[in-house]
């Protein structure tokens, strides 16, 4: 018979504590009186022992009831509950490791809001749509109870000043926190705007944005080239005008200005050279 079998039939687990086969199936009044031998036991061991892990480890099956419990309040979320309940044993975890026996309290009573405040955090973090800092995050909650409250007393929508004045912050800071919290859903481009007029057809958001103008970029190449052409010669630009502009053929060209063919094209690639490389250059 082996040590291990030797400590389980008599009744001790590791540690000199009592075995707990299935600390799953352990029924909560004697988890709680378990939670409390096995704490008094942890403080005693060294962390990082075979031993502090196996009181450690025991400890967070015991107690992974008040983790399920927790996670009830979270059922109605678009999140998978096996999530939230992974989530919330870190908190369960945390508590774990912090809790002081010297403060006479349940260990339940300080349990809970370490892994209610972890799943809390846990939304807070993944159910924005778009990334925002956590200070803004925080301050939209904060934004969204002060709302609430002014338009009680005053009957009306509060102003950012108000705002601000309430939350003792600066009208930067709440505007801040209200563009912010555009972020926190969002729509998606295919969802219906509405009914056009006399028709049964359904206008979504993506059909009221615009598209790009191909003309713009005419533009900006024009006003990006003007300075280039400034830099060169009467003669080029003349063959460019001819060229792009009239759309005369090299063979024009040469007899306009009676040079060969081939000394035109020699002619427009260097001057097309030196733009291009002008207009990467910025």
């Amino acid at each position: 018979m082996t040590a291990a079998e030797a400590e389980q039939d008599s009744g001790v687990g590791l540690a000199g504590l009592p075995s707990v086969a299935d600390p799953s199936k352990v029924a909560p009044k004697d988890a709680r009186a378990l939670t409390k031998t096995f704490l008094d036991r942890l403080t005693e061991l060294e962390e990082g022992t075979h031993e502090y892990q196996y009181v450690r480890n025991t400890l967070i099956e015991l107690n992974l009831s008040l983790v399920r419990y927790a996670a009830r309040r979270f059922r109605n979320r678009s999140v998978e509950m096996e999530d939230v309940v992974q989530v919330g044993t870190i908190g369960l975890i945390k508590a774990i490791d912090r809790f002081d026996l010297t403060r006479e309290v349940e260990f339940t009573t300080f349990a809970v809001p370490y892994i209610v405040g972890e799943i809390k955090r846990f939304f807070r973090d993944t159910s924005w749509a778009v990334h925002v800092p956590r200070r803004l995050q925080e301050l939209r909650i904060d934004l969204a109870k002060a709302n609430e409250e002014l338009f009680q007393r005053l009957d009306r929508s509060p102003t950012t000043a108000e705002l601000a004045e309430h939350l003792s912050l600066s009208e930067e800071e709440v505007l801040d926190g209200l563009v912010a919290s555009n972020g926190y859903l969002t729509t998606s481009l295919d969802a219906p705007a509405d009914h056009e007029n006399g028709t049964t057809r359904v206008t979504t958001f993506a059909d009221r944005i615009g598209e790009l103008d191909p003309a713009m970029e005419v533009v900006e190449n024009l006003h990006a080239l003007k300075p280039l052409m400034e830099q060169l010669g009467e003669r080029d630009r003349r063959i460019l005008q001819m060229r792009f502009g009239d759309e005369m053929t090299q063979s024009e060209i040469g007899a306009e200005l009676g040079v060969s063919q081939m000394h035109v094209s020699r002619l427009l690639t260097k001057a097309l050279t030196r733009l291009r490389r002008g207009l990467l250059a910025e």
